[in-house]
């Protein structure tokens, strides 16, 4: 009887799992909200971010702070961040980005494999890229399920899934400010 248990229990948690893996948001769900989430205005001069790294069960183990100068060229743009993690590390990724027009963006990074591809609709952007991830002294390739979220001129909220094998391993909560002055 004990084993019929751990065996339905175990088929009910991999169908949510599955379910979970399956599941989506839709960028064109945020078809006309407003204000439109437009890269090139926002990543704009210096920004500031403060965020959180949850793992699978949903606690905090990393917290950071980031500090951003964008800049943009046409339609071609800059993005460098300087992390600093709550155990001190310290890391810079560089973006170059590219808008392509109509709400399309594409993306490369020092540490992103190939690039990343976004679209932008009304006040969301979807980013979509993988990645090498160092996690103690072991790098996992990873996909980043990257979301940002405009709630005014000044302020977004990005938040991103990171998988592995379709599960969702990780997410990162991030709120990025535009510096005034």
């Amino acid at each position: 009887m004990r084993l019929l248990s751990k065996i339905k229990h175990t088929i009910a948690v991999l169908g949510l799992l599955l379910l979970a893996a399956c599941s989506s948001s839709d960028i064109n769900d945020y078809e006309g909200t407003t204000p439109n989430l437009d890269l090139k205005q926002f990543f704009d001069g210096k920004l500031t971010a403060h965020g959180t790294v949850q793992d699978y069960s949903g606690k905090v183990v990393r917290r950071f702070t980031v500090d951003m100068v964008a800049s943009w060229q046409g339609n071609q743009g800059e993005i460098k961040e300087w992390f600093v993690y709550d155990d001190g590390e310290k890391q810079i990724r560089i973006w170059n980005i590219t808008d392509l027009g109509a709400g399309q963006y594409t993306g490369t990074a020092n540490d992103i494999l190939g690039e990343a591809e976004g679209q932008a609709v009304g006040m969301a952007l979807r980013w979509e890229y993988q990645m090498m991830l160092p996690v103690d002294d072991t790098e996992y390739q990873v996909t980043f399920d990257d979301w940002m979220f405009l709630v005014d001129e000044n302020t977004i909220i990005n938040r991103s899934d990171i998988n592995k094998f379709g599960i969702t391993m990780a997410q990162v909560t991030l709120v990025i400010n535009k510096v005034k002055g």
